[in-house]
């Protein structure tokens, strides 16, 4: 099934098709207009420096054939053939764009779209408007950029002008006068869907099913075929993703300064004499001859009366008779395990149950839940954002309404809510289904929206949801470390200890198992489980917890 985009949404091809061979269909009409629909081969600077990759109806292919204009067909006013693997180097963005030809405005265009079609099948489509637009005569609808890999953006941009202008803003140079390079043709070396005989792998959307494939791509199936391996299984959160973050490490003993011996490995000290003079690699010990843990649980007696230098924690006092070493003591060294991390990323976790978020980076504020600062440092505004009528909603329905609190400035605020585990998950384009009780944080730039899973016995008679799209990182909070399980046909999980699924999973309230439980008086005794489907690649996350 088609993934529906909206302005702004981006995504990896990879994840949308394994592919690289592939139809790009646009739609637009309105009564009485006549429209320009072309593609600007770009560079790394966004300019048009080859005007060979400007492909329209006057040049409808590039110089190797990567980018090609079909003419219209299937039900799309304009199509292009792309060929991803192809592009030379040199060209870093393909810009698909409309253009009036003749009086007219954007704002009078019926509903139309643009759409990727691998194979056959159509993989993504972004659709858009004329109430979109109002005095704009040529628009941006989509781009493929390479960044990395190749990705789609459902762009959706208008301005002012017309092809003459939009060939100027990338560059270009208008030439009216220069003839043509060649006269445009239907379908360079591409079968439209009219024709009897089967096309090649590449496919048009509407073209009659055929089994053979004249040229079939390595990378590229009939619609039926099923994708490589790599492709489908990779799906843009997964374990990793949702893991929690590592649990500062227990601090490390620092070598003192002494002789020409070398500190003996740590957990593993060597065996002194008793009475042994400071300066020397001695086993820790506890303070005034109490017999401190061995390390790692090997056994190592320390002298009597005396704390060995390097048997404390860094920065710990040292309260030795024979002195203090001369480093590795004092308050700095104390809490140097504990201090800010600053990696250079918006979002950093400074331990499991802290979260660092930098306003400086990314422009956009950080909507979070009122409550949850538990420290600032910069010049940070907070405001309040009002729920609107789906959080009072929820509110009404639940009596716990998520009420959030709009972060915007230039400075880092530390967030954090009743020491849960915290778990920041980046969005590239795609989506994710968040429990409401589990979302602690999230970008502004963010689409969301608030769902419910109605079901006979859910706490509140409903689980509500929050579905996330788009590009930005949105913070989870879990009682404990998560685990990440993928869907089957066979996979439930109680609806108090699911956290997250991935957004094309089908949950259905599944009455068939009930488990009486006798956690306090006045429970009911019963529990409600989820039942989770979907296609391969899509994911459940489950926390060690439940009411």
């Amino acid at each position: 099934m088609a993934r529906e985009f909206q302005r702004g949404h981006k995504a990896k091809i990879s994840d949308l098709t394994a592919g690289t061979d592939l139809y790009v269909g646009v739609q637009i009409a309105a009564p009485g207009l006549t429209f320009d629909i072309s593609c600007f081969g770009l560079d790394a600077n966004e300019q048009l420096s080859d005007d060979r990759y400007f492909i329209f109806f006057n040049q409808p292919k590039s110089p190797e054939e990567s980018i090609q204009l079909l003419g219209a067909q299937s039900g799309d006013t304009e199509s292009f053939r792309v060929t991803l693997d192809r592009i030379p180097a040199a060209i870093q963005k393909l810009s698909f764009t409309a253009t009036l030809d003749g009086a007219g405005q954007m704002s009078q265009i019926g509903p139309g779209y643009i759409r990727i079609v691998a194979g056959g099948e159509e993989v993504v489509r972004y659709s858009f408007t004329g109430s979109e637009f109002t005095t704009e005569r040529a628009v941006m609808l989509g781009d493929f950029y390479l960044k990395d890999v190749w990705r789609f953006a459902a762009v959706g941009q208008g301005f002012d002008g017309g092809l003459d202008a939009l060939l100027k803003n990338f560059g270009g140079e208008v030439a009216e006068e220069e003839a043509p390079p060649a006269p445009a043709a239907a379908a360079p070396g591409f079968a439209p869907p009219a024709q009897a005989t089967a096309p090649p792998a590449f496919g048009a959307p509407a073209a009659p099913s055929a089994p053979q494939a004249p040229q079939p791509a390595p990378s590229f199936g009939a619609p039926s075929a099923p994708t490589p391996p790599p492709a489908p299984q990779q799906p843009v959160h997964t374990a990793p993703t949702i893991a929690a973050p590592l649990a500062p490490q227990a601090p490390q003993a620092p070598v003192p300064p002494q002789a020409p011996q070398a500190p003996s490995p740590y957990g593993q000290p060597q065996q002194p004499q008793f009475g042994q003079v400071p300066g020397q690699a001695a086993p820790p010990a506890a303070p005034f001859g109490q017999q401190a843990p061995a390390p790692y649980g090997q056994p190592a007696p320390a002298p009597y009366g005396q704390q060995p230098p390097g048997s404390m924690p860094p920065g710990a006092p040292q309260g030795v008779p024979q002195g203090v070493p001369v480093t590795g003591a004092g308050l700095e060294a104390a809490l140097r395990p504990y201090k800010e991390t600053a990696t250079g990323q918006r979002w950093t976790p400074q331990n499991q149950q802290l979260m660092r978020v930098d306003l400086t980076m990314g422009g956009a504020g950080v909507l979070a839940r009122q409550g949850s600062m538990v420290m600032y440092q910069g010049k940070v505004d907070f405001g309040y954002k009002s729920a609107g009528f789906v959080g009072r909603a929820v509110g009404n329905a639940t009596g716990q309404e998520m009420q959030l609190m709009r972060c915007t400035g230039r400075g880092q605020v530390f967030l954090a809510e009743e020491g849960s585990h915290l778990h920041p998950i980046e969005l590239q384009g795609d989506g994710i289904c968040v429990s409401a009780e589990n979302v602690l944080a999230f970008d502004e730039s963010l689409q969301y929206e608030v769902r419910r899973v109605e079901g006979h016995g859910i706490p509140g008679g409903a689980l509500f949801t929050m579905l996330f799209q788009g590009t930005g990182t949105v913070v989870v909070k879990t009682h404990g470390t998560p685990v990440v399980l993928p869907v089957t046909p066979t996979t439930f999980a109680d609806c108090n200890a699911v956290v997250a699924w991935s957004a094309a999973s089908q949950v259905i309230v599944s009455s068939q198992v009930r488990l009486r439980r006798n956690a306090y008086p006045g429970h009911s005794g019963e529990t409600v489980n989820l039942q989770f489907r979907g296609a391969p690649g899509n994911f459940i996350v489950v926390q060690p917890y439940e009411v």
